[in-house]
């Protein structure tokens, strides 16, 4: 059978690359016996490729009996699996067949394998084995043939590493691997899904059949689907019998989505936040290593001493430079990181941080006696109506020094405010911004 027609005859919507990479897994391993382990988050239609895998295979014929371990209390779970005699255990008033008895000649589906107590492990792995069991109470050995699927949520290495899965029984069962990615790997199926999803819900609930605009296929692109399949089909039935209207928006959707309302950002996948923390955290490193820096040399600056100044212990940082690798990291050119675009007329200075400024090489403000007058001129700290000289009486406080700079550096480059941030060291915004306050306070620059 080839991919498509597995996928019209169980019910497997999508084109991506991820899930055909897993049908044809499913494919290779049907016509054999080999017991195999579909891994996968909960939601993503692990029953489906197990029925595959059944229903292309040699077994077709015979039954596939689905066990979920993780829905059977632990008290009954041997005795619902391999069967009981009479007056086994409380309750026990007849032979009863267990689920192994009842797939004999076919297959059974164990799904949420992890959840199965070590005792039952023991009996499982002895059936994996050669195909032999007892009933609860009984001491006589049964033969079956069964071929094996099982199927978890769970990293079952862990679960062995944690004492709470038998290793043997875990290599046992992992002989042929099948990982069923999330549905957020496969974004390109997620519209696909809903749209079959929303049409078969509009025929079971007898519900006009409502087609989706593209700001809504683009949220349901954009959201990550904690829920897969499952939570789709959720939403699916939710807008067939709750929309009104003969399109179904990305408004209408909202509400159904965990955690998203209206205005409110569609979740990033978790790579992508953590770039973005990682990002954070690499540029508030050297910013505060650059500015610990310019303060240093600020401040031997205005008290004219050639000395390095000493900080408390807390404040030492490296003395190098940032490297063109460190600098390279955050251009905004590169594709490394996402940053969120903030619409018009968003608040940016409530979320921006000041970028701590350089003083050039020619900008260095020189107090040696020998200076020539002209030069004493050039370094004078100007604001409007006055003048800041570094002499023998206070010194001038970091802000007003802040706001000489910047008028400094724009007397020099003709008020062009481009050449003036960059002199600075600072983005444009941050000089816009303190230009602003500056203008606020009845400075004129």
């Amino acid at each position: 059978m080839d991919r498509q027609a597995l996928q019209e005859r169980f019910g497997i919507i999508g084109t991506s690359d991820a899930l055909r990479r897993v049908i044809d897994r499913v494919r290779q391993v049907a016509r054999t016996d080999i017991t195999v382990l579909l891994e996968g988050e909960s939601g993503v239609g692990k029953e489906l490729f197990a029925q595959a895998i059944h229903g292309i295979g040699d077994r077709k014929h015979k039954k596939l009996v689905v066990v979920n371990c993780g829905a059977i209390p632990e008290g009954l779970i041997e005795a619902e699996l391999f069967g009981a005699e009479k007056g086994a255990y409380t309750g026990s008033v007849e032979r009863r067949t267990g689920y192994f008895e009842e797939a004999d000649g076919g297959t059974i589906f164990l799904d949420e394998i992890g959840e199965l107590p070590v005792q039952a492990q023991v009996r499982l792995l002895r059936v994996l084995e050669n195909g032999t069991f007892s009933r609860v109470g009984s001491s006589t050995q049964q033969q079956v043939d069964v071929r094996v699927v099982a199927a978890t949520n769970k990293d079952l290495g862990r679960e062995v590493g944690a004492g709470r899965f038998r290793e043997d029984l875990y290599y046992r069962l992992s002989t042929v691997v099948v990982r069923i990615p999330p549905i957020r790997r496969r974004a390109e199926d997620i519209v696909p899904i809903f749209e079959t999803l929303l049409y078969r819900a509009a025929q079971r609930y007898d519900a006009p059949l409502r087609k989706l605009d593209a700001e809504a296929r683009d949220l349901l692109t954009r959201y990550n689907w904690p829920g897969n399949v499952r939570e789709i089909r959720n939403v699916a039935e939710q807008a067939a019998v709750l929309v009104r209207g003969e399109t179904v928006t990305a408004d209408d959707l909202r509400p159904f989505l965990r955690g998203v309302s209206a205005g409110s950002l569609v979740v990033l996948p978790k790579a992508d936040t953590e770039a973005q923390e990682r990002q954070m955290l690499y540029r508030a490193l050297l910013e505060l290593r650059t500015e610990v820096n310019d303060i240093k040399d600020v401040l031997r600056r205005l008290l004219g001493s050639g000395e390095a100044i000493p900080l408390p212990a807390s404040f030492s940082m490296p003395d190098a430079e940032p490297s063109i690798t460190d600098v390279d990291l955050f251009d905004e050119r590169r594709d490394d990181f996402a940053f969120a675009t903030p619409s018009e007329g968003a608040d940016y200075d409530r979320n921006v941080e000041d970028v701590p400024y350089v003083l050039e090489e020619d900008e260095v403000v020189d107090t040696a006696p020998d200076t020539e007058p002209e030069e004493v001129a050039a370094t004078e700290l100007l604001t409007e109506g006055s003048a800041l000289r570094l002499g023998p009486g206070p010194l001038p406080t970091m802000e007003e020094t802040e706001q000489a700079l910047i008028a400094e550096a724009l007397r020099r480059f003709d008020g062009n405010r481009r050449e003036t941030a960059k002199a600075l060291g600072i983005s444009e915004r941050t000089l816009y911004r303190k230009i602003k306050d500056l203008e606020a306070m009845g400075v004129e620059v």
